[in-house]
């Protein structure tokens, strides 16, 4: 998205989180108008200086209302960014609690569901809803399999959206490997943001062709990207962003 585009209206969920936050001040930046969406407690820890909407995607009632809210903040949307999301300790799926597997899929899969059909009315003709998958939808590693399904489901998700919603709404996704931000250590809003991240960063860096982990700043273009007319005759699709680390 070019400092040259016209002005528009963003919703970002999750937008407190390390790569909303990065996007969020990107897009305003360039003078577009951004709502952001995201856990009270998230909007409380990383305050923005937009209008924010409190929600909870693992509560159905919660999202009817946040987009509700929204509705009166912006009235229509020219781009909507699903970047909710989040896992939790790594578990074989043979050791795993079904109420874990659960919570998983209902937060990551259930609640991109809930939430894209709650915002599609307020989408414009032209608009462009960005979805969050990961490279663990193809990209198999163990302990993560319930997050690996959900984004896997999420890419589905998104080339159903894509099909049902064309021409009036574009619908793609990115899967970004891992990003250096507190999703490594539990979660935005779900977690205490500075514990222990969850694998071995050190290890995984090294294996990584760009011998580097990403920065928010690395997801926030691909992601800009997709919302602007750079990517018109683009729908259903998925930009993989990772280094190098994985190849589809």
């Amino acid at each position: 998205m070019t400092q040259t585009d016209a002005s528009r209206h963003i919703a970002v969920l999750g937008g407190a989180g390390g790569i909303g936050r990065a996007l969020v001040a990107s897009l305003t930046a360039k003078g577009h108008k951004v709502a952001v969406l995201d856990l009270p407690q998230s909007l409380e820890r990383h305050p923005l200086d937009v209008p924010s909407v409190p929600i909870d995607v693992l509560k159905e009632q919660s999202i009817t209302e946040a987009f509700s809210a929204l509705a009166r903040v912006f009235p229509h949307l020219d781009g909507f960014v699903n970047l909710a999301g989040y896992y939790s300790g790594l578990t074989p799926l043979a050791d795993m609690s079904t109420e874990l597997f659960d919570d998983t899929l209902q937060g990551n899969l259930r609640g991109a569901f809930l939430s894209a059909r709650a915002v599609l009315p307020l989408m414009a003709e032209g608009s462009a809803m960005v979805m969050v998958s990961s490279g663990l939808a193809q990209n198999i590693r163990p302990g993560y399999g319930p997050y690996s399904a959900a984004k896997a489901g999420l890419i589905a998700l998104t080339k159903t959206f894509a099909v049902e919603n064309a021409p009036r709404v574009r619908v793609n996704a990115v899967a970004p490997g891992l990003v250096d931000t507190a999703f490594l250590r539990g979660g935005t809003g779900r977690s205490q943001e500075d514990a222990d991240a969850l694998i071995n960063m050190e290890a995984y860096r090294n294996a990584l062709p760009m011998k580097r982990l990403a920065v928010p700043s690395d997801i926030v273009g691909p992601i800009e990207f997709l919302l602007s007319p750079d990517s018109s005759y683009m729908t259903g699709q998925t930009l993989w962003i990772n280094g190098g680390g994985f190849m589809p």
